[in-house]
């Protein structure tokens, strides 16, 4: 099995990992309730998809 014959450098590994991150996740607003959600999803706050309610909420 091939081994390094020279150690590399913090630099070098660093610019190997620099595809290694997690991204933010994409957020867009409801247009009902103004709560924060994923795109193409339904909210889950009001259950509204499109302007309409696709899941009713139970009021507790």
């Amino acid at each position: 099995m091939p081994n390094p014959k020279r150690r590399g450098s913090k630099c070098r590994r660093d610019k190997r990992r620099t595809h290694k991150k997690l991204s933010q996740p994409a957020v867009s607003i409801c247009p009902q309730c103004k709560a924060t959600k994923r795109p193409h999803a339904v909210c889950p706050t009001c259950g509204t998809y499109k302007g309409r309610e696709v899941i009713v909420k139970s009021e507790d």
